[in-house]
Parts: C-alpha cells; structure tokens; sequence
C-alpha cells in the first residue's frame, strides 16, 4: 500500500476522529501555536455525552478551548495545562484551568514514565512523499506523548511551517490512527511585546557582557526583544542560537549577520529550539530552512547540553526577587501567571558553560491595581509566590539601575548588592527590612553594585 492509499484510508472528519475518545480518558491538545482547533470544536459538540474528560495542553494561542467554553461548571471536560499564556491565566482566574508543575527540560521523561495519556491530538504540516508529517513549531515532548498515547490523530493544516530537525521533529503515517484535515485556520501569531525605556536601559546592560562567539537563548516580552534589536545593530559577530523559543528577535539577528552559529562546539552553524511563536514573519523563515534544526525539549534544555557550547548567554525575565536571591517568574502570590517553563534549566546550563552568564532581568518597580508604586526586589516573597529559580542558583541579577552578580555572596552580601539596583524610592526600606531579616552587618553599604544612571 502506498503512503497514499493508507492517507486515504485513516482519512476521517473531526466529528468521527473524536469518537474514539471516552469518558474518563486523558487527552493531548497538542503544544503552543500547534494545538488542535477544529478537533476541539468536535470533541465540544459531544459535551454532552462525556463526563471526566481530561485534557492537557501547553501554553493555549488559539482562543479559549471549545471544550471550556461549553462547560463553565466542569462537568464534562477538565482542562489542564503546563505552561500559562494570557488565555490560561484568565481561564485559571476563572476556576476553569489547572496548572500542572514542570521543568521544562523534564516533560518528555513525565510522559514516558508517569503521564496517563488515551488520544494524542496534535496539529501537524501536510504529509511529505516519504509519508512523514512534520510537527511544525513545536518539538518539545510531542513525541514522548505520541509513544504514551492508545490513539494518535493528527490534524493537518497547510499554513503549519515544515521546521527541519534535530531529532523527533515528525510523525510517519504508519503511526498515525487518523488523520483529519483542518479548515486550514491560520497559525496563531504571538503580537510583539512593547520595548519600554526599562526594557532598553537592562538590554544595553546585559548586551555590554555579550561577546563575539557567545551562543544566546532568549526568554519572552519586551526586554529579551529590546536585547535582540540591540545585537541586531551593534557590532558583535559569530553569534550562535540554542534556546528553547525561538522569537522574532533571532531572526532579527540572523538576518542582520550577527547570527552564525560558526563558534558553536554541537550543531555547528544551526539556530536549535524547541518551540516558536512570533509573527507570519518568523514562520515564514522558519519554513524547510536549513539553517535552524527543531530538537525536543530535553536535549535543547539539557543543562549538559547547554553547556557544552562555550560562552552560553541565558536572558529570562523575573516577577519578583527577594534579598535572599529567590526569583518568582510564574507567580504573583498565589495568582499563576505563567509557569517555571526553561528558566531553570537555562540558568543551569548557562552556569556550566565556559564563559557562560546567565541574567535575570526585572524592572525595579511596577504599579498595584490601584496605582501605587511598589518595588519588585523585595525583603521576603509575597506569601504564596513560587520560587522559580533558587537562591543558590541565581547568578546575575538586572535592573535598569544596575547588574549583580549572587553566585559566591553570603546572605548580607546579597542583600547589599540587590538593594543597590533597586529603586531609590524604596532602598532605605529595604536595608531596615535587611536589618531586621538579620542578613545586614554594620559593615555593610551600597556599593556593592556597578550603578548605572540614564
């Protein structure tokens, strides 16, 4: 039989594909900008013949789930997901979305091992002449879910980019129990992020401690893209990519020649990652070409892996930090935002690199709902606030008034060095707070700390 013949054969509608699906069953929603759309509206329309269904997705980009806007109370379907989006978060607000805890690096290994997978639903490219469909922009653990899984169906979009691989980057026919041709929806975009005076003043930072040959991972929002924009146009050169997103700044970067990959030690002259989101720009570059390669996320996030390039560069974004050098990047006291995702990982292996930094970057202040001033270095987290990354673990430390670096210092070190890129407004406070924490010594002053003033 041909690979078309048997297409031909597991070819079926949503509304059949769905039917396999059964009460009590876990199934997979697929991965970022790849999740299902119109198995979704299908599995919705038999909302009332399911009880228990529970789904799992990460980071939901298409519109809120069919299956939770038909069931406000529950009933029928439980939604579940590993990593926050907007969407998520206010989904979670709403009781409606449950986070699961995850390292990044560890979710393929969650699967194999310990996750209970039924139906595995992905969105995938268009099957190419050797009977393989490409998982487009999310590798991640599809795979590992895909060998979990009783029953895998695929819905194939054509506006879905063929990303290159790496490794495990697509499914053959031959594995696939059905197959479901979409409305072809377009791929969800990701807007780009708003560059603030902040997010500039932290990139010129962080992009002063960047040199030649230094291979880069970018996190999401406004500052790694101000940080992008800035290598975009400076004089650095030989740069190479392993990440765990790739965003529009990367491409900025290798389009600009600053992005080589000539001075990487694995997949030499290769951008890897393991999921992208951006604009129809990037997923357009991203398309067959042979510069990037798609690998799942525990070989992109590997800190072994990681640091096996020299001069590694790790950029991620922080909610809060304390004086301890605890860093919350998923939580605002007991309200989720996100999730720990690669942070960690990336930070490990970052640390392990030869030459190799790893930045937390955090605007010093930010506004309550009612409009006043607070600080985000703090003398102690919020109660409730998950601790992302580990004080122990912490390296360099950026705000807009300046970089530390926590690896080496005792308590009342840290506490002298990140009080002294917080807010003027509030370093007063935070040195009594010091004091009464008892991480403060009568030797101790603010000028721990390279200060930079704009």
């Amino acid at each position: 039989m041909s690979y078309w013949e048997e297409y031909k054969r597991k070819l079926v509608s949503a509304d059949e594909a769905v039917k396999v699906i059964k009460s009590g069953d876990w199934v997979e929603y697929g991965q970022f900008a790849g999740q299902v759309v119109d198995l979704d509206a299908a599995l919705a329309r038999r909302k009332k013949e399911l009880y228990d269904v529970k789904i799992r997705a990460v980071t939901r980009a298409a519109g809120v789930p069919k299956v939770v806007q038909v069931d406000p109370y529950r009933e029928h379907f439980i939604y579940n997901n590993w990593h926050f989006s907007a969407i998520d978060r206010k989904l979670h607000d709403q009781e409606l979305c449950y986070y699961i805890p995850m390292l990044f690096r560890e979710m393929p290994t969650y699967y194999r091992k310990y996750a209970h997978v039924d139906v595995c639903m992905l969105a995938v490219t268009p099957m190419d002449e050797h009977g393989f469909f490409n998982f487009g922009l999310n590798n991640s653990s599809t795979m590992a879910a895909i060998e979990r899984a009783k029953v895998v169906i695929v819905e194939v979009n054509k506006n879905m980019p063929r990303c290159p691989g790496g490794n495990q980057e697509c499914i053959h026919i031959s594995r696939v129990d059905y197959i479901v041709e979409s409305s072809n929806w377009p791929v969800p975009e990701l807007a780009q992020p708003k560059i603030t005076e902040v997010d500039e003043k932290i990139a010129m930072q962080i992009v002063e401690n960047i040199e030649d040959g230094s291979c880069i991972q970018l996190g999401i929002g406004g500052m790694p893209n101000a940080v992008g924009k800035l290598i975009a146009g400076s004089d650095l050169k030989d740069l190479g990519i392993h990440t765990e997103m790739m965003v529009d700044a990367m491409m900025d970067m290798y389009l600009t020649g600053k992005v080589t990959g000539r001075r990487k030690n694995i997949d030499k002259y290769k951008m890897v990652f393991t999921f992208a989101m951006g604009s129809k720009k990037l997923y357009e570059f991203l398309h067959n070409n042979p510069a990037v390669a798609s690998y799942p996320v525990d070989y992109t996030n590997s800190p072994q892996v990681i640091a096996q390039n020299d001069k590694v560069v790790s950029i991620n974004n922080a909610v809060e930090i304390d004086l301890y050098g605890q860093v919350c990047s998923e939580s605002a006291g007991i309200r989720h935002i996100s999730g720990t995702g690669g942070q960690v990982d990336f930070v490990e292996g970052a640390f392990l690199s030869r030459g190799g930094k790893a930045f937390i970057c955090i605007s010093s202040t930010y506004r309550d709902k009612n409009g006043q001033l607070r600080s985000r270095i703090v003398p102690t987290l919020t109660p409730g606030s998950i601790v992302t990354t580990s004080r122990a673990t912490a390296m360099y430390v950026v705000t807009e008034y300046g970089m530390v670096n926590l690896k080496g210092k005792a308590t009342w070190e840290r506490a002298e060095a990140l009080i002294s890129i917080a807010h003027p407004m509030f370093r007063d406070e935070l040195v009594k707070e010091a004091e009464r924490l008892k991480i403060w010594t009568r030797t101790n002053k603010l000028a721990g700390a390279k200060v930079v003033s704009y």
